[in-house]
């Protein structure tokens, strides 16, 4: 499988820069920013096969930031949050969010569902691959 190439967006820029630096130890081509407004204009320069995507943050939150990712770009999103808000997995998994974690964590949990994420965006875009290379997503990917 091609690298995965991984937007990881968090107000929190102590999080996002180490979150990066331990994805890309993973093999994952990592990238931070640290508003919704700057996911934005990354995707439409660069393209991003998963969107790690914190729910609160100030100006542009995570559920307007998904809304305008799912209607523009092909990426899968994945939320996150600091906050165990039941409220906010749903509605994010109603516009389209592959999977909802709680901070903090276990990297390779979040490692694994951008692995599957992309796996499923792969078989979208594509269809299933065909051979040793076909990757299975798991249809339980919601919350960790």
């Amino acid at each position: 499988m091609d690298t995965v190439k991984v937007l990881v967006v968090d107000d929190e820029s102590d999080f996002t820069e180490l979150c990066v630096k331990r994805l890309r130890k993973r093999q994952i081509a990592a990238t931070g920013v640290t508003s919704g407004y700057q996911a934005l204009d990354f995707l439409a320069a660069e393209k991003a096969d998963v969107v790690v995507l914190d729910v609160r943050m100030p100006g542009m939150d995570g559920l307007e930031t998904l809304k305008a990712i799912k209607k523009a770009y092909p990426a899968e999103v994945i939320m996150i949050t600091g906050h165990d808000a039941e409220e906010y997995a749903e509605e994010g998994m109603n516009y389209g969010a592959a999977a909802y974690l709680i901070k903090p964590f276990d990297i390779e949990v979040l490692t694994r569902s951008i692995r599957k994420s992309a796996c499923r965006k792969r078989i979208k875009e594509e269809g299933q691959p065909a051979g040793s290379d076909t990757c299975e997503c798991d249809s339980d990917l919601t919350t960790f």
